[in-house]
């Protein structure tokens, strides 16, 4: 949270909280130049996430629009839509799992005024991504229906909605690249340009959405495909406003002409930090691709309901990520720079932040659950489930967010193998077992599957703080 400046004049009085509040949110809106190694850390850290809190925003409104318009197609739709997004993790996990290497590397780089060694980095990240992210989309486009199938797609979904998967996974490099990108201008302390990418990308998502659904003005009337061809698009146009960005330089980092070369040292430096993140990551993913197994099971209402609820907490949690990647990025550039209290001290301050502002949420949401989810159907059997999924989950929401910084501290740190084993316990073992057996065994249903997701969470929430307090973290070289 903003902090005040110290004035020129010792016997001045210091200027209004809220002018320094808006002066702060302004100069954070704007991107202005900040040494994140200096200064306050509650103003360091207010700098970072509040871009970052935008662009995670952004990057879940992509989901949240498409339900909401997609919702007045029936639950076959929505339930296309949420095992598309199931399968769209694993390009997630390993998009996640690279930038999470990406990230540490350039913001230990930005921390120790290397600056060239950044960008090259960068390079490095974005060659590494684009041939994994070829690869992903050209399987998904391959075998759209096989990979249905497999997620329990009943004969509704895979009449409605294969051309939909189709063209989601084929455009799933665009996904790809624009999170790598992003992570770059994190990790370099410019998470301002990240949320400025994003907004541009969502502006376009919103904007033909609708338009291509629907058939509304010249547009022809694609239905359930026409919202993967407006999601596509806008991320393919943001993905290229993100790479002029890079070349032009953003304030902390540019790439030129000379760092435009495959350095393998580097790169294989980086793949092997996120081969660790890429397991962290796909551990946490498959997780929820479990839990929609299992709910899959109960039919397409249950999924509809699932996929409406996971799509509102996702957007709940956003502003718990940014204040998170913006504590990842504090540990970088602190420990670059050889301050390792002074990282600890953000870690513990952004957590703090965080609990405050994820509790506030998980509150509004328990007010406001029906109307909320009467937002994306109409349909009561839908509504029912997600309105209990919802209040369940909310009810974890400062545990979720203390764990969330944590974990991300690790990260930023390079320390991305305990991040790991702590997903393994809290998802494997507990989250999955547990929500089998409540679902089926104890004959909950699909209720059994949300009362598992925060008693998961809470485990990673205990465990990640006793193992942050021994501070190991601090001396991973990277």
């Amino acid at each position: 949270m903003p902090e005040e400046h110290a004035p020129v004049d010792a016997d001045a009085a210091p200027p209004p909280f809220r002018r320094v509040f808006w002066r702060d949110i302004r100069d954070a809106l704007r991107g202005s130049a900040h040494d994140y190694t200096a200064g306050t850390i509650g103003r360091a850290i207010f700098l970072l996430a509040i871009p970052m809190v935008v662009e995670m925003s952004m990057e879940s409104i992509f989901a949240v629009v498409d339900v909401f318009f997609v919702g007045r197609l029936g639950a076959a739709a929505v339930a296309t839509v949420g095992l598309t997004e199931s399968l769209m993790i694993v390009i997630y996990t390993l998009a996640f799992g690279l930038s999470i290497g990406a990230s540490a590397t350039v913001a230990r780089r930005i921390g120790e005024k290397e600056h060239d060694a950044a960008a090259r980095a960068a390079v490095q990240v974005l060659l590494l991504g684009v041939l994994v992210s070829g690869l992903l989309s050209l399987a998904g486009a391959i075998w759209t229906t096989e990979l249905l199938a497999l997620m329990g797609a009943d004969a509704a979904v895979l009449e409605t909605g294969t051309m939909y998967a189709r063209i989601s996974l084929a455009g799933s490099a665009t996904a790809f690249l624009l999170f790598l990108v992003n992570a770059v201008f994190r990790g370099a302390g410019d998470a301002a340009v990240a949320m400025r990418v994003l907004i541009l990308a969502n502006a376009i998502n919103c904007v033909l959405d609708p338009a291509l659904i629907f058939g509304l003005g010249p547009f022809p009337e694609l239905g359930l495909t026409g919202a993967a061809i407006a999601t596509t698009f806008g991320r393919g146009i943001g993905l290229l406003y993100a790479l002029w960005l890079l070349s032009r330089g953003t304030g902390h980092l540019a790439v030129r002409g000379h760092h435009v070369r495959v350095e393998p040292a580097t790169m294989w430096s980086i793949a092997q930090l996120s081969g660790w993140g890429t397991v962290q990551v796909a551990i946490s993913s498959a997780s929820w691709m479990g839990l929609v197994r299992v709910i899959a099971m109960f039919g397409s209402t249950a999924m509809a309901g699932y996929t409406i609820a996971i799509r509102i907490l996702i957007f709940a949690l956003m502003p718990a990520y940014g204040i998170g990647a913006a504590a990842a990025t504090m540990v970088g550039q602190s420990l670059g720079a050889k301050l390792p209290e002074r990282a600890e001290t953000a870690v513990w301050t952004a957590a703090k932040f965080n609990m405050l502002v994820l509790g506030a949420i998980g509150v509004v949401i328990l007010l406001f659950t029906t109307p909320l989810v009467r937002l994306f159907t109409q349909e009561q059997a839908v509504v029912d489930v997600a309105v209990f999924g919802l209040r369940v989950v909310s009810l974890g929401f400062p545990l979720y967010a203390l764990g969330m910084v944590l974990e991300q501290s690790f990260n930023g740190a390079g320390d991305t193998q305990t991040p790991t084993w702590i997903n393994v316990l809290a998802f494997w073992v507990v989250q999955i077992p547990l929500a089998w057996v409540l679902a089926t065994r104890a004959g909950l249903n699909e209720r059994g599957v949300f009362i598992a997701v925060p008693i998961a969470y809470i485990v990673l929430a205990a465990v990640s703080a006793v193992l942050f307090k021994r501070g190991r973290w601090k001396l991973r070289a990277v």
